[in-house]
């Protein structure tokens, strides 16, 4: 079975950060990405990122994944150790764009990060397959990422996020390039996969549609967060899909 990494008493916050603040700059201009953004991440929590492009919701998701670092603030991660600790394994990481290497098959792509992990050949292929059966992937184990449609593409690069059984998963706009129905059923699986090992899920969206089918909505304009004062849910208000569906 898939091991989740789990939070070291259940209850100490996955993430914790407070005022982040990120700076580019591009030649004299300055950019500022982020702007004194504060907020926890428990335990469970199932969390809509919503804002339009370009607002910083992916510079804040890359630094909840240790990805990227604030230029000022601090942000922990109390449940899971120091940034030296959250990947592979911990914190999984689902980004828009392709992510799958081209050269490798579908369960190379799923196994890899527990190779790099340090986890013997076998053990790591084991966990790669039965993520893939868990998303009903199984056809595809010997199939190159150019063979995939987006929405099978994506949910490979779930099936790779569940095999290290995280404590939190991020989402990076999932469904950008998705059409919608394709879209919802990658949310579906998202959401299922976070049910199914106790993990927290944070996505980031521009559409209303993605971000209403959780209970938990962050609001990200211009660099600011904005956190609802009251947010201890951590269940969506929709009816748990299954984690199998009908194939992308």
């Amino acid at each position: 079975m898939i091991a989740p990494h789990r939070p070291d008493n259940g209850r100490r916050p996955i993430v914790r950060a407070h005022e982040l603040r990120r700076v580019y700059r591009l030649g004299p201009t300055t950019v500022v990405a982020l702007a004194d953004a504060t907020c926890d991440v428990e335990p469970g929590a199932q969390i809509a990122l919503m804002g339009p492009s370009g607002s910083g919701k992916s510079t804040l998701l890359h630094i909840m994944a240790g990805i990227d670092r604030p230029t000022s603030g601090e942000i922990h991660w109390p449940a899971l150790g120091d940034i030296n600790s959250l990947r592979p394994g911990p914190v999984g990481v689902v980004f828009q764009a392709p992510s799958l290497l081209p050269p490798l098959t579908v369960i190379e792509n799923v196994a890899l990060p527990l190779l790099l992990q340090g986890i013997d050949e076998r053990s790591a292929t084991n966990a790669a397959r039965e993520a893939l059966s868990i998303l009903e992937l199984d056809a595809l184990c010997n199939k190159l990422p150019e063979e995939l449609s987006g929405g099978q593409s994506q949910r490979v690069a779930i099936a790779r996020v569940l095999a290290g059984g995280p404590s939190l998963i991020l989402a990076d706009e999932p469904t950008g390039q998705l059409d919608r129905d394709t879209g919802a059923h990658v949310i579906d699986v998202l959401l299922a996969v976070s049910d199914a090992i106790g993990a927290a899920l944070v996505i980031n969206t521009h559409d209303p549609a993605v971000a209403e089918r959780f209970a938990t909505q962050w609001i990200m304009r211009d660099g600011y967060l904005t956190v609802p004062e009251t947010d201890h849910s951590s269940k969506t208000l929709t009816r748990r899909p299954t984690i199998a569906g009908t194939p992308c």
